[in-house]
């Protein structure tokens, strides 16, 4: 497995924390923020639910001893959606506690379709607990999303939006490019309209461009929004967005379960390939 991480190692930080904070903190002095994701996903006993609920407390401790700027992001399914909902639940509200008392803030990842719902009203419930210190993903492909985002910009949640990354059936999201971005400029709106601070992630120069000159003929400030991108690709355009006056936040990958996750990700969608390698090799 040591050539593939070799190659992995573009786009993930390392296996652990102590290997991820250089690039984070190389990332800080360029003033650009972190999120940090510890690698993982559908864990199916207590024991390595529990484990994995402890690693995010210590993580949420490692950033604030750090000094790092840099929130973090979770997925349920490490938390134990797989195994019991409540059980989740009261995993996903523990490290909420943790979360406030350090005045850390934590992102619920999206996962595939089958998950959403249950997401989302997990989100709405911590939430209506923990406020500003949980945020949600939103996948602008969906079929439901329409409905989703303006109920949740209406309750004024934090929310990430993306294009989307999980193949799905045409029943489920829209297979068409330009219709997906047609979409994504639609909430995009919705969420500049709605929300106090809109989370936009792509790596997709029309979109990019489509914001900036929304933003300009609208009068919306350049510190009323951010934009997101993965780490290891186009570091130099999250550079030059600081430099412009734009806040960018770049999501940082580290742990021991790249091999899953990146496989995954390469093989749901054909676009996620050919994308990976063609950025593999640039700066």
């Amino acid at each position: 497995m040591k050539l593939p991480f070799v190659l992995a190692k573009k786009f993930v930080a390392g296996e652990s924390f102590s290997e991820a904070k250089p690039e984070v903190e190389v990332l800080n002095k360029k003033q650009i923020k972190v999120t940090l994701d510890l690698l993982g996903e559908n864990v199916s006993d207590k024991e390595t639910a529990d484990l994995t609920v402890q690693s995010y407390i210590d993580l949420i401790d490692e950033i604030h001893n750090a000094g790092l700027d840099s929130s973090i992001s979770i997925k349920l399914t490490m938390l134990g959606l797989d195994i019991d909902r409540e059980y989740c639940k009261e995993n996903l509200f523990s490290l909420l506690e943790v979360a406030k008392r350090n005045k850390q803030f934590v992102r619920i990842d999206m996962e595939g379709s089958d998950y959403t719902d249950v997401t989302i009203q997990l989100f709405k419930e911590a939430f209506s607990e923990f406020g500003a210190h949980v945020g949600i993903v939103i996948q602008a492909y969906l079929h439901r999303t329409e409905k989703d985002i303006n109920e949740l910009a209406n309750l004024g949640a934090d929310i990430r939006l993306c294009k989307g990354a999980y193949k799905e059936p045409k029943n489920v999201a829209i297979q068409d490019m330009d219709e997906i971005r047609a979409k994504f400029k639609d909430y995009t709106k919705i969420l500049f309209e709605k929300t106090n601070y809109p989370r936009i992630a792509t790596h997709d120069d029309e979109l990019i461009n489509w914001v900036k000159s929304y933003t300009q003929d609208t009068g919306i400030s350049k510190e009323k929004f951010e934009f997101q991108m993965l780490y290891g690709l186009r570091q130099e355009t999250m550079e030059d967005f600081v430099r412009d006056g734009y806040n960018a936040r770049v999501y940082v990958p580290y742990g021991t379960m790249w091999f899953p996750y990146y496989k995954r990700r390469l093989m749901e969608r054909k676009e996620n390939v050919w994308f990976i390698l063609s950025t593999m090799f640039k700066n």
